[in-house]
């Protein structure tokens, strides 16, 4: 892998400032005050709202407490995606801070899978990586590792430790030499506009010729109304880690440096700001 570790970090240490308060309907035995706090974009939801959670059930009846789940402008925010993929494709034209609202009741049965613990979160983080690496180089990086490798790749993202998290992580962003990059990319596109989960095929980083493919061939590929409209008018944003990367770069560095913790490119097609 090409090391450019300043890329690295700075996806790694992306924030975003968010102002959480509880739904108006929720019973309360005083007023809640909203809770501000900086969401590493890397994480997920439910990893990092345990103050959220305790700030807010201090002003509530106990009886009136279920599972807690988050909305953002009536769209109830899904806790198995990063938090940067959430904030790309719901929120990135707005101003911040991302105003998410807090819910204790009434449970989305059909937006949202249940989160009963952190062990939910890590087996859904292991089975992506572990999907990641299948495309990668046949799952052989990740069957190599010991279990304690796993768990130092969770407790490095669990406990925002990048050293940690690295000195395994960059294993699984290596290749052989002659191969030039990696199998397969593991990427997934969402589109605000659909209600399709996202956009996944099979796509290698480099050409039968040996040439580079870019995030414009990817996007050509797989959804070519993102770069080719059908009016001419360019209507959408690509965005990735809250930047719009040029088309040119080339796909297997993005998948190195701008990958999440999961090793997917999680790349949002969201329409482009009209003002």
């Amino acid at each position: 892998m090409t090391d450019d570790k300043d890329v690295l970090r700075d996806v790694w240490f992306g924030r975003i400032p968010t102002c959480f308060t509880l739904y108006q309907d929720e019973i309360t035995e005083r007023e809640a005050e909203p809770y501000y706090l900086l969401l590493p974009r890397i994480s997920y939801l439910t990893l990092v709202t345990d103050k959220v959670k305790k700030h807010f059930q201090k002003v509530m009846k106990q009886d009136e407490v279920s599972e807690i789940w988050f909305e953002y402008e009536g769209t109830p925010l899904k806790w198995h995606y990063p938090i940067g993929l959430l904030f790309d494709l719901h929120a990135s034209n707005t101003a911040l801070p991302w105003c998410i609202t807090v819910h204790f009741k009434n449970f989305p049965e059909k937006d949202l899978l249940h989160c009963h613990s952190k062990d939910v979160i890590e087996a859904h983080f292991m089975a992506c990586i572990k999907e990641a690496d299948a495309l990668k180089h046949k799952s052989q990086v990740i069957n190599e590792m010991q279990k304690k490798d796993h768990k130092q790749l969770w407790m490095g993202l669990q406990n925002d430790k990048f050293e940690q998290f690295w000195a395994i992580n960059r294993k699984l962003m290596e290749y052989p030499p002659e191969e030039n990059g990696f199998r397969y990319i593991p990427f997934r596109i969402y589109q605000a506009t659909t209600e399709r989960p996202f956009i996944q095929k099979l796509f290698r980083p480099i050409a039968s010729g040996g040439q580079l493919r870019t995030l414009g061939d990817l996007l050509k590929d797989v959804c070519p109304n993102a770069v080719t409209p059908e009016d001419g008018e360019q209507k959408t944003q690509v965005m990735i880690h809250g930047i719009e990367p040029m088309l040119e770069t080339p796909i297997q560095w993005l998948s190195e440096h701008m990958s999440y913790p999961d090793n997917f490119l999680h790349i949002s097609i969201i329409p482009r700001p009209t003002d």
